[in-house]
């Protein structure tokens, strides 16, 4: 009896010892101060909960990718630089932010994200995910030369078994097809249909981890969502390949998305993208073309961001764009978890007198995400942020309106997996004729919406309310 209870309680030191150690490790690696604090006091308190967890969340920066993709990516750049040098087009649209009124308050990002503002596009907004892919369908439809393809989830479903056959076809029809998946984002799709596509001539591959030391580490995610056709079309948005984005999910429908349908010179800048993400995984590029053409009077700048950046791209992006308001800034997100340089940032734009609204769910998708989300809410509405609930069905749209002439569509979301731990790409266009179908979409969204309450806190049960914070101490890790 007495050798049991010994050994107990040498386990019981051991996991303790090993918690404490991880605190230490967390609080020297974890990026963010909330996301250390989270993480050395459940370790150091609760090992027993936290210790695994750790090892698959606990970081936001990965070794492996921090050192292979960066040098990956520069060789990558390298290698696309001169295609994009050659191109007419590409280099006659660039545009010095600098010097340029209309883009003077958005030269951070320009310098952030290592881009140029490119002229003469010509942007679409897709409201739906019926228009989305009807849409990304007919222009696959006529690809000559490639697609490239990219999505965070896809499912073997009737939607993705239609996208699957259009590949198939224009594979079939010598067509070179580049599909990337996210490994865990689309960890439940069958075998059997990527095999499909791989017999099909199709190049298709999960974009993953792939260093041993890595192994653990499941919490980065490649969330982005691009097609490209033939270097001249591309879609940019918040749906994935799955029937709930069509609205058949009962419990979520009608599903609420947007996606963009692009064209012109910035196209090049989503297929290198692309192409920075194929290389990690395959160290080989696609082989693309440039734009041919300015079909449109649209300014745009391609946002890439991720865990690798040097800087934390992902939330200065968001803060600046915040900073850039003068009259408005209206923001659509399924969860709304923000950093707390998002949070001061939102604050400042309600002192100085601008109009600053922001469109979420009113159900949830997952419970934890839901209630940090609704923590912030009512903080937000304290601060006097303009708080809207989307009632029809689930929202999983990301839009970002700014004043009369600036608008966002793409993949990230207003939390810290979207700040610090995805891999997202969202599209900045300045026009004030683009600006205005954003302005129209977004007033019929809030009209579908209900606005939260200043009192509505004071009237919520205190069960819930622990529920709320604690869920808000996860805030940095979900």
């Amino acid at each position: 009896m007495a050798e049991t209870l010994l050994s107990i309680g040498l386990e019981v030191a051991a996991i303790h010892i090993l918690g404490i150690i991880a605190a230490c490790h967390a609080v020297m690696n974890t990026r963010t101060s909330q996301g250390a604090v989270a993480w050395a006091v459940a370790l150091v308190s609760i090992p027993y909960l936290t210790l695994i967890p750790y090892l698959f969340l606990g970081r936001s920066r990965f070794a492996g990718y921090v050192d292979e993709h960066r040098f990956n990516s520069a060789r990558a750049r390298a290698r696309t630089e001169a295609e994009v040098n050659q191109s007419r087009v590409t280099v006659n649209a660039r545009c010095d932010a600098a010097a340029d009124p209309e883009l003077r308050r958005f030269v951070a990002l320009d310098r952030l994200v290592g881009r140029r503002f490119l002229a003469g596009n010509d942007v679409s907004l897709l409201c739906n995910g019926k228009a989305t892919f009807d849409a990304i369908f007919e222009t696959i439809s006529r690809a000559e030369h490639y697609v490239l393809v990219q999505f965070f989830v896809v499912r073997n479903d009737r939607l993705g078994r239609e996208l699957q056959k259009r590949l198939l076809e224009r594979a079939a029809a010598g067509v070179k097809v580049y599909f990337l998946y996210d490994g865990i984002g689309s960890h439940a799709l069958a075998r059997s249909y990527v095999e499909a596509l791989r017999a099909g001539g199709v190049q298709v591959h999960a974009f993953a981890i792939r260093r041993f030391s890595n192994r653990f580490q499941l919490n980065f995610r490649n969330h982005r969502k691009i097609v490209v056709v033939d270097g001249q079309v591309a879609f940019v948005g918040g749906h994935n390949v799955g029937v709930e984005y069509l609205g058949e999910n009962p419990k979520l429908s009608p599903w609420r998305d947007t996606h963009v349908r692009l064209s012109g010179p910035i196209v090049a800048q989503v297929q290198r993208t692309f192409s920075e993400d194929w290389y990690w995984v395959t160290e080989e590029l696609p082989e693309t073309r440039m734009p041919d053409s300015t079909p449109g009077d649209m300014k745009c700048l391609a946002v890439a961001s991720g865990p690798a950046d040097n800087q934390e791209t992902g939330s200065l992006y968001i803060v600046q764009a915040i900073h850039a308001a003068r009259r408005r800034i209206w923001l659509a997100s399924p969860y709304f978890v923000p950093d707390s340089a998002v949070q001061s940032a939102l604050r400042l734009a309600v002192l100085r007198g601008v109009d600053v609204r922001v469109l979420v769910p009113c159900r949830p998708d997952h419970f934890m995400v839901y209630q940090a989300s609704l923590f912030h809410t009512y903080e937000a509405v304290r601060a006097g942020v303009r708080m809207y609930r989307y009632q029809p069905g689930f929202m999983h749209q990301k839009v970002v309106l700014i004043d009369d002439d600036t608008a966002a569509v793409g993949s990230a979301n207003l939390d810290n997996r979207s700040f610090r731990l995805n891999f997202e790409l969202t599209v900045l266009t300045v026009s004030q004729a683009f600006a205005a179908q954003v302005e129209a979409m977004l007033v019929a969204d809030f009209a579908r919406a209900e606005e939260v309450k200043p009192d509505e806190w004071a009237r919520i049960p205190l069960l819930p309310r622990v529920v709320m914070h604690v869920a808000r101490m996860f805030a940095p890790v979900l």
